[in-house]
């Protein structure tokens, strides 16, 4: 992807780290006719991949997914309005790739990411609810085709 502003563009390692300390990022599926659907959620990023958790029930994202396995990926961080310039600061990565449910142990492992990620001070009982829940969710992987990232210092 071609990014328009050249003096924003920010290097993929920047970009990486965006991915791996940002909050929540909002993942863009497409249906079989074409309508796009965003959906903001946690995730973590790691050995080079998006880890995503939802439950296993179905819903708008997941029919999606079965329809088209391609999807984007946007996390903006370090967001600072300058009113009086009209402008804002912000760093952001937008990822493009494909996006697959994953089972067995690259289910755990991906699950498993998002708790580090999310709750560190809370591993041990973390597993337990991983434990119990474990078959009623799905862990979605997206494997990373391109990423862009920008940023207004």
């Amino acid at each position: 992807m071609e990014m328009r502003r050249k003096d924003r563009e920010l290097s993929i390692e920047e970009g990486k780290e965006l991915l791996k300390n940002g909050e929540y990022g909002v993942l863009s599926t497409s249906d079989n006719c074409n309508q796009p659907y965003g959906i903001p959620l946690s995730y973590a990023y790691f050995d080079g991949v998006i880890y995503i958790h939802c439950t296993n029930q179905g819903g708008y994202k997941l029919k999606n997914i079965e329809e088209n396995s391609k999807v984007s990926f946007t996390v903006v961080d370090k967001v600072e309005r300058q009113a009086s310039q009209f402008s804002t600061k912000y760093m952001s990565v937008i990822v493009l790739g494909e996006i697959t449910i994953v089972n067995n142990e690259e289910k755990l492992k991906g699950i498993k990411s998002i708790l580090y990620k999310y709750s560190p001070d809370f591993i041990e009982s973390g597993m337990k609810y991983i434990e119990k829940s474990f078959d009623k969710i799905h862990v979605l992987k997206i494997n990373i085709k391109e990423i862009t990232a920008k940023g207004k210092k």
